[in-house]
């Protein structure tokens, strides 16, 4: 566009709500012509300035980051023998870590791990008291964190996932002493080359939840990482043809992914609906959750309002069978949405549980071979039951604690080195303590 034209397009995009994102100027036959990016989605306050001469650039810079705004985009071109600019600034107070306590808290932990956006939710004594978004849901199209942004929660999955076995022991379709594979299980012979392996058939319900199966750990070998064409179905087949069992079910914890994948069939066996569903009707909706959802595989799968994810250290957030991993690392979420679930599964009164409280009490009891693992929670002495998560792009904590504070946090960025986890948990535990 000429100049005319372009100023024509800024005035109307402008008007109808667009945000710009990039613009470039560039001579064609001696003029000016720009070209621009613009998208229609949450982003800071902005300034836009096109045809800025060299001589008046750095006065610019100086005047707009003295009232706050930081350079987003900036273009140069030739205008003769000389040259001039397009910029476009941000205004981001919610990212000054003076604007607050908590910000306080938690800017300088993204700064010191990159975290593009954050999200989180405070509870206390069954009431949300606080939300608050930090940085980019897209860094690519600087499109922010707000309260709507979805993210994979990862291995949060699985208290959900456990809610919903458990929700079902009370409506009598299962027991924790089930079996899983061979003739009279719970899902028979369907999957896999008979004969079965070695203590295949010894698997119980019990031994899935509480990740005692005798196997399949989330290691180098974690089947849920491998064989990426097949589906969930097809890759159980695979396992148990493929990785016989370490040792005898029951004796030995060994966090599983594809256990829950596992807890995930069995659901759909006995209730004859797809897995996300029966979350949705016995769990989800039931506790005021409405717009979680499976994600998808790959960028272009990304669903309405969810977080663009950042890989490091050679990993590809994109190159993953999220969908896939359903019941034991499938969901988007906001916190919120976590902490409606976790508030109606707490043990606490207010608001009211949709499990019973004996249910509750033998769901986060601890396992016979870990003390700090119940059945899909990690639990302690203190009384504190929690969950994280962690994929490539993705890191997320949910925190239930004895004296009703609870909370939650998503990143969509990962670090490889485990004290990110770490740090994101003692930062929770300190924006608890300021909210």
């Amino acid at each position: 566009m000429d100049a005319a034209k372009y100023q024509q397009a800024f005035n109307e995009l402008n008007s109808q709500g667009f945000r710009l994102i990039q613009v470039a100027g560039y001579p064609v036959r001696g003029k000016t012509h720009f070209a621009a990016v613009w998208e229609q989605s949450p982003g800071h306050e902005w300034k836009a300035r096109h045809g800025i001469p060299a001589t008046e650039y750095q006065h610019e810079f100086n005047e707009l980051t003295a009232h706050g705004f930081r350079l987003a985009d900036v273009s140069g071109y030739g205008v003769g023998s000389s040259a001039a600019f397009t910029t476009i600034w941000e205004r981001a107070l919610t990212d000054n870590p003076n604007a607050d306590a908590v910000s306080a808290k938690v800017i300088p932990f993204m700064q010191k791990w990159a975290v593009p956006g954050l999200s989180l939710a405070v509870a206390r004594s069954g009431n949300v008291i606080a939300t608050r978004c930090f940085g980019y849901a897209n860094p690519i199209t600087r499109e922010i964190v707000t309260p709507d942004t979805r993210f994979r929660i990862a291995s949060i999955a699985k208290p959900i996932t456990s809610s919903t076995v458990f929700r079902l022991i009370e409506q009598n379709q299962l027991s924790l002493t089930d079996t899983i594979f061979g003739t009279g299980s719970l899902l028979g012979t369907q999957y896999g080359t008979l004969p079965y392996g070695a203590n295949i058939v010894n698997i119980t319900l019990q031994h899935l939840l509480e990740h005692t199966s005798g196997g399949w750990p989330n290691d180098g070998n974690d089947p849920m990482f491998q064989q990426t064409n097949l589906t969930a179905g097809d890759l159980i087949s695979w396992t148990l043809d493929n990785q016989p069992l370490l040792d005898v079910p029951g004796n030995a914890y060994r966090y599983s992914n594809f256990g829950y994948c596992l807890l995930g069939r069995v659901i759909e066996k006995v209730t004859g609906k797809a897995y996300k569903d029966t979350v949705r009707d016995l769990i989800l909706v039931p506790s005021g959750v409405t717009q979680m959802t499976i994600a998808g595989d790959t960028a272009a799968d990304r669903q309405y309002a969810e977080a663009m994810y950042t890989g490091v250290d050679f990993q590809a957030p994109y190159g993953l069978p999220v969908r896939r991993m359903d019941s034991h690392g499938g969901w988007i979420a906001t916190p919120t949405d976590l902490l409606r679930f976790l508030l109606r599964v707490d043990g606490f009164t207010n608001p009211a549980d949709v499990l019973q409280p004996g249910t509750i009490t033998t769901m986060t009891t601890p396992s016979a071979a870990n003390s700090g693992y119940a059945r899909g929670w990690a639990v302690n002495t203190a009384g504190t039951w929690w969950h994280d998560g962690s994929l490539p792009g993705t890191q997320s904590i949910m925190v239930r604690t004895a004296n009703q504070h609870e909370w939650a946090a998503l990143c969509n960025t990962r670090n490889s080195e485990q004290q990110f986890g770490q740090d994101l948990d003692t930062l929770m535990w300190q924006v608890d303590s300021v909210v």
